[in-house]
C-alpha cells in the first residue's frame, strides 16, 4: 500500500480542490517514474541524494523504500520497524539485492504497552551522541523519537521528518496542515520546535504532504 494513498484517504473534502488534484497527479507520474524512491518530498530526495557521503552513517524509524534508497547512499544505516509484516518484506528485498550495510531491528508495539514503546524509543540510546550523520523519523511516536536522536546526531547531521505539516504549524498547503492558529500538535511538539530553533530548516511541500530536514548547527566554538 502506497503512502499517497494512505494520504488520498484521509484527506478531508475541503482540500480535493483543482490545486489539490493536479499536485496530486503530479506526484502520482512521480512515483510512477521512480517507484524505488522514498515516500518523501522529491525536492527533499533531491536534496539528499546530493548531501548524503558514501561515508555516512543514520538511523530510521521506519523500514520500507527510504531503506533500500539510503543503502545505496550511505555506509550504515540501522531501520526500526515495529510492524512485523513489513520487517519481513523490508528484509527480503535486502536480501534479493545483496543489500549488507542495513541493520533491519524490528520492535514489536503491544496496544498500550509502555514498555515497548519505550523500547522502541530508546533505539536511540544505542548510539553515542554525535555518532550519527542523519536520522530519518517516520513511523510511531514520531516526537519522542525525534526528541530522543537530537544528541545522538552529529554537528552538521540531519534530522529529517516525514509529514511535518501534521505537527508544526506552517503556510502548507497540504491536507491536515497545521496553521499559526492550532500551534504545534502537542507539548512534545512544542518543545521541538523550541530545540529545534537554531538548526537550519529546509522545509519542502509537494501539495500532498511535507518534509523538512533539520541541519544540526556547529557548537559556537566551531
Amino acid at each position: 500500500m502506497s503512502k499517497l494513498g494512505d494520504i488520498v484517504r484521509a484527506c478531508p473534502i475541503r482540500h480535493w480542490t483543482a490545486r489539490y488534484l493536479y499536485d496530486r497527479f503530479k506526484l502520482f507520474l512521480y512515483e510512477i517514474k521512480h517507484p524505488d524512491y522514498p515516500w518523501l518530498t522529491p525536492l527533499a530526495i533531491e536534496i539528499l541524494s546530493s548531501w548524503f557521503r558514501k561515508t555516512d552513517s543514520g538511523l530510521e524509524y521506519g523500514c520500507g523504500r527510504s531503506t533500500l534508497w539510503f543503502a545505496r547512499h550511505v555506509a550504515q544505516l540501522t531501520s526500526v520497524e515495529h510492524n512485523h509484516l513489513w520487517y519481513k518484506v523490508t528484509k527480503k528485498k535486502l536480501a534479493e539485492y545483496n543489500i549488507n550495510n542495513v541493520k533491519p531491528t524490528f520492535c514489536r508495539l503491544i496496544q498500550n504497552s509502555r514498555s515497548d514503546k519505550l523500547d522502541y524509543i530508546r533505539i536511540a540510546d544505542s548510539f553515542s551522541d554525535g555518532s550519527l550523520d542523519f536520522v530519518l523519523v517516520d513511523a510511531m511516536f514520531r516526537d519522542e523519537c525525534a526528541l530522543a536522536v537530537l544528541k545522538k546526531i552529529r554537528s552538521g547531521g540531519l534530522l529529517i521528518i516525514d509529514n511535518i505539516n501534521w505537527y508544526l504549524p506552517s503556510t502548507s498547503n497540504a491536507p491536515n496542515s497545521r496553521t499559526r492558529q492550532d500551534g504545534p500538535a502537542s507539548q512534545n511538539w512544542a518543545l521541538l520546535s523550541e530545540l529545534l530553533k537554531e538548526w537550519r530548516c529546509i522545509w519542502t511541500s509537494n501539495g500532498v504532504f511535507d518534509t523538512a530536514i533539520y541541519v544540526k548547527p556547529c557548537p559556537s566554538v566551531c
